[in-house]
């Protein structure tokens, strides 16, 4: 795989999918104002603590970031946030509709 094209895409990718613009992002994250523009655009790379930075900002693991066919990871984590205020009763509900989907589509 062609990292170096790849990554910048993929940095572009899931920020849309958050739908914040590449300065907000930079703001947000404590660079200048350019900063997510130049990953894009491969002019830069970020720090390895930078690019931890960037998937926090993203809400997304490293490892989410670089699996590629997995193109939900925001639904994910925003399931599995509410997942955690649930009681263990109600965890085990939504456990049992999701094997009966499972079931239903395989």
């Amino acid at each position: 795989m062609d990292y170096l094209n790849w990554f910048p895409e993929r940095i572009a990718e899931l920020r849309m999918q958050k739908n914040v613009s590449a300065r907000d992002m930079s703001l947000s994250l404590g660079q200048s104002a350019s900063y997510i523009n130049k990953i894009e655009n491969g002019k830069i790379l970020p720090s390895m603590t930078g690019f931890f930075y960037i998937c926090e900002y993203l809400g997304i693991t490293p490892q989410e970031f670089f699996n590629a066919d997995a193109r939900s990871f925001q639904t994910a984590g925003e399931i599995q946030r509410e997942l955690q205020r649930l009681t263990p009763v109600q965890a085990a509900h939504i456990l049992q509709v999701v094997r009966d989907l499972s079931e239903k589509s395989g």
